[in-house]
């Protein structure tokens, strides 16, 4: 293998991991099978590149690949990769639970929609005429019914509020 080609594999491998997150697994996919193939499978470097490749498959929604990736990947003489690769096997073949629907909250796709659509047009509830409405009357209270004492709460207040900073101010001194 030669520098140059080593090199290459890498550009390959950081733009791949970078399309995945990006969410891109398209494009991260074939990147990484780029970067694997000018690799040697079985050195740490090849490993990593592999992994993340599990995940692009995943994601890009290539489970059979991913799976199988994994179950090479699981004989690979590094033993972080091959403990990793276990790991990502496990959760791969793994039931997929059902959520129900009312957990879920769908996205419209966007993509669909063309440039001078893309506008949202929000209309406001016409509102109800005045002549359908019932007059509002404002309601009277009768004042017998109130409690109007004083119940001396602000002068407990000021007085509290008083003893709060003579206290701070003798804590000063």
């Amino acid at each position: 293998m030669t520098t140059e080609s080593l090199e290459l594999a890498k550009s390959r491998y950081q733009i791949g991991k970078i399309a995945f997150e990006n969410g891109q697994y398209r494009e991260s996919v074939e990147n990484l099978e780029k970067a694997s193939a000018l690799l040697v499978k079985n050195t740490r470097l090849g490993g990593e590149v592999e992994i993340w490749l599990v995940n692009a498959y995943e994601a890009a929604g290539r489970s059979e690949e991913a799976i199988a990736l994994c179950q090479q990947l699981s004989r690979h003489p590094h033993y972080e990769v091959r403990q990793q690769a276990k790991r990502l096997g496990y959760i791969l073949k793994a039931p997929k639970l059902k959520r129900p629907k009312e957990w879920m909250t769908e996205i419209p796709d966007l993509g669909t929609i063309s440039d001078n659509k893309s506008k949202i047009i929000v209309t406001a509830q016409p509102k109800k005429s005045p002549s359908k409405a019932k007059p509002v009357e404002p309601e009277y209270i009768d004042l017998s019914t109130v409690n109007t004492r004083d119940n001396r709460f602000v002068w407990v207040a000021l007085i509290a509020v008083a003893l709060t900073i003579s206290y701070l101010v003798w804590l000063s001194f």
